[in-house]
């Protein structure tokens, strides 16, 4: 699932949903970055964790 995300989508961790909703910067191959008002930018590794797609706004 984590093939479809891009730049401007809002997503959610599923394993830290105190992080907050986040919004993707960037994916490149496996490596997803996302910034979350909770704690900044994460780069998280799309091949261990699948993120909740919340929204499609555009950046």
């Amino acid at each position: 699932m984590n093939e479809i995300l891009e730049p401007g989508m809002i997503v959610r961790h599923p394993g830290a949903p105190e992080w907050g909703e986040g919004q993707v910067q960037s994916r490149i191959g496996d490596r997803i970055t996302v910034t979350f008002p909770e704690v900044g930018k994460q780069v998280i590794d799309g091949r261990r964790v699948a993120l909740q797609i919340l929204r499609f706004n555009s950046m």
